[in-house]
């Protein structure tokens, strides 16, 4: 009995599906469900700690790979984090879908279709990959007519055929014991365990039946194991379903429907396999995949309904018949129709099987550069006539400046400009990131969700709009460049064209008009270092500043007022002579007039200097704007005293000295600033004017 029993042991582990279980227990393929590769792939793909907004979170480098990845989103990207994890570990995620509701514009649909494809990715690495199975000579059963072979409709792994091979569940836990798996193995594989769907049941009690009895027989000549496609556009592995029309969207785009060819072949009525389940949506994403519902608030209730079902009972049903499925369901919704659709009370179970995220805009202007070069795109542009298009060194800080300062809310706490700088780790003046902190804590619990810190402002789709804007426009087109001050234009165009709530519109062109002072510091710095013949003439000066404020204190000052230190960017000895009227000079043009003023400023910059110089060698202090604006005053004015002012000097080139210096800087703005003709003559010519000084 014994020898007649390893007998039947060899012939399954000699079938297609005994290799494969042989694979699984090997280590060589991995059986998990699709919350376990997610949350493998996000984790495989390293963490690390950071802070954010005063907030200590964490960073997963899984989302910012590739050329074109997440940028911020950081509070969303841990909701999902921990959400998928949750579901891994069978907690109560595994029965709710994941819904990122959010202004229009804001990344909800770029992170989603990001997540597919860093899934797809994933998966095409060896040993990752989701497989099924096929029965294969079915042409030779009865009641199948001339169908040859049948793919699981649901993509079911091998292992789930495993284990229900037999009906009895400890037979087959034993089966899998005799395939070379451990106790602790098949208790593992148990934990995904699920009944086969519908059709697959059905047709291997047929093929059972056919080769009477005999599973090893069966495997044999009608199981062949297969690897689930990965291409994007059969939808299979990762699938999408948009909102359609409410009159021609209908639950057969989820769940399939009868196949009148199907019917054809299929003499027995009662079989499952008359439906043709990869007809909808659901289906070819049901062996471990992501199903991505695009706005699923805007869908017929009776659609919606499939959903509330689907991620409940993870189980498509269809007149009865059952096809359990291992599928991560995530969603997205705008705040109008996700409002709309939980102001209907009836609906609240649906809202109830969601794990609700809602999705703010980004906040911080640093990380603003990527997106916006993601707006502005990498191809070079050209002009109606062919010509070459230049873009203006400013134009990426004026569209994310302008664009970020729409998002913040106004506060009496702080003010637009303070929180801007603090929401991206900068220096504010006095104000620290505490108050930061707790602005966004008391406006969390506002109901009024748009009301909410970064929840409502300009999106992507905006600032894509106004550079379309400026590109189209004739003076960009003549001039070949998109200048930078003109997108200020552009983004009050959008306002007005775009924004239906009056007071937003004009909460949105303050902000505006706030980006372009802004703007404008940053033009007088970029004039400094053209006067200087240096790029980074202003930086130099403001670490002098900072030198100086450090080394006037030290006790190894020489009697010539020089102060020798070691930078700690270069570790390199260096001497700098301590200037008190250029440091008092500095802290009069920040408004420093007393004392103990410039003495508790000195403090604070010593204080800020020592904590970031140590986690950041190469800190400069540029972020600092009002320092750097003063020193930039401070200089302009020593250095060209005789001229009057470098307005004057540039306003009035009657005589040929101001003229020298005026082709002089623009020559320095193009070979070393980035700059060209255009933009280097409109900048310039912008400095000059009266537009937005404070």
């Amino acid at each position: 009995m014994t020898a007649q029993r390893s007998k039947v042991d060899k012939k399954l582990c000699d079938t297609n599906l005994g290799k494969y279980v042989s694979k699984v227990v090997n280590g060589q393929q991995v059986f998990e469900n699709a919350a376990q590769s997610i949350t493998r792939m996000i984790i495989e793909g390293g963490f690390k700690k950071i802070n954010v907004a005063g907030q200590s979170t964490y960073d997963f480098g899984v989302f910012r790979q590739g050329s074109k990845h997440i940028i911020g989103m950081h509070d969303t990207i841990n909701s999902f984090v921990t959400f998928v994890r949750d579901a891994a570990e069978g907690g109560s995620s595994k029965e709710m879908a994941f819904v990122l509701v959010g202004e229009p514009g804001n990344g909800k649909t770029f992170f989603v279709e990001y997540v597919c494809q860093k899934y797809r990715e994933f998966l095409a690495k060896s040993g990752n990959g989701k497989n099924t199975f096929k029965f294969v000579g079915i042409d030779n059963l009865k009641g199948y007519g001339r169908t040859e072979e049948i793919i699981s409709q649901t993509y079911e792994d091998p292992m789930i055929l495993t284990m229900n091979l037999l009906p009895d569940i400890e037979a087959n836990k034993e089966l899998l014991l005799k395939m070379g798996a451990t106790e602790k193995q098949v208790e593992k594989f148990y934990e995904n365990h699920r009944p086969l769907g519908a059709c697959s049941g059905y047709i291997w009690r047929s093929v059972v039946e056919h080769c009477e009895g005999k599973v090893e027989v069966a495997l044999n000549k009608h199981i062949e194991p297969i690897e689930v496609p990965l291409t994007e556009s059969m939808g299979t592995i990762t699938g999408k379903y948009p909102a359609k029309d409410k009159i021609t969207s209908s639950s057969v785009d989820l769940l399939g429907e009868e196949s009148i060819q199907r019917l054809l072949d299929i003499t027995d009525s009662r079989n499952p396999y008359k439906f043709d389940l990869n007809r909808g949506a659901l289906s070819r994403v049901a062996g471990g995949g992501i199903h991505f519902s695009d706005e699923i608030y805007k869908n017929k209730k009776d659609l919606v309904q499939v959903y509330l079902g689907v991620s409940q009972n993870r189980c498509i049903e269809t007149d009865g018949y059952k096809w359990p499925i291992d599928t991560f369901i995530i969603a997205t919704s705008n705040n109008s129709e996700f409002n709309r659709f939980i102001s209907e009370a009836e609906e609240a179970p649906i809202v109830d099987r969601c794990r609700v995220v809602y999705v703010s805009h980004n906040t911080n202007f640093k990380l603003q550069k990527d997106l916006t070069s993601y707006a502005i795109g990498s191809g070079a542009k050209t002009t109606v006539s062919q010509a070459k298009l230049h873009e203006d060194p400013n134009l990426n800080y004026a569209c994310s400046v302008g664009v970020v300062l729409t998002r913040l809310p106004h506060h009496e706490k702080l003010t637009p400009e303070e929180m801007m700088k603090l929401a991206a780790g900068e220096v504010a003046g006095e104000k620290n990131v505490k108050t930061l902190t707790e602005i966004i804590k008391s406006l969390r619990e506002d109901i009024d969700v748009t009301k909410r810190f970064g929840q409502t402002g300009l999106g992507h789709r905006s600032l894509g709009r106004a550079l379309q804007l400026l590109i189209e426009s004739s003076g960009t087109n003549e001039g070949e460049c998109m200048f930078a001050y003109d997108v200020f234009e552009a983004l009050e165009y959008v306002v007005l064209d775009y924004v239906s709530d009056s007071a937003l519109r004009i909460k949105f062109q303050n902000d505006i008009k706030l980006a372009k002072t802004i703007y404008r510091s940053r033009i007088e710095t970029a004039m400094f270092n053209a006067y200087m013949d240096e790029p980074d003439a202003i930086r130099r000066d403001v670490m002098s500043y900072v030198n100086m404020v450090i080394g006037r204190d030290s006790d190894k000052i020489g009697p010539d007022n020089m102060w020798a230190y070691t930078d700690p960017q270069t570790k390199k000895k260096k001497a700098i002579k301590i200037d008190e009227k250029f440091i008092n000079s500095v802290e009069n043009a920040l408004g420093l007039k007393t004392d103990e003023q410039k003495d508790t400023f000195r403090t604070t910059i010593i204080k800020l200097y020592s904590q970031r110089i140590s986690t950041e060698p190469n800190y400069d202090f540029m972020d600092n704007l009002k320092l750097v604006k003063a020193v930039t005053d401070v200089r302009l004015k020593s250095d060209i005293a005789g001229a009057g002012s470098l307005v004057g000097a540039l306003s009035n080139r009657t005589n040929e000295e101001n003229q020298k210096l005026h082709d002089r800087m623009i020559k320095t703005m193009i070979n070393k600033l980035f700059y060209c003709k255009t933009c280097a003559l409109k900048t310039i010519e912008y400095f000059c004017g009266e537009e937005d000084v404070v």
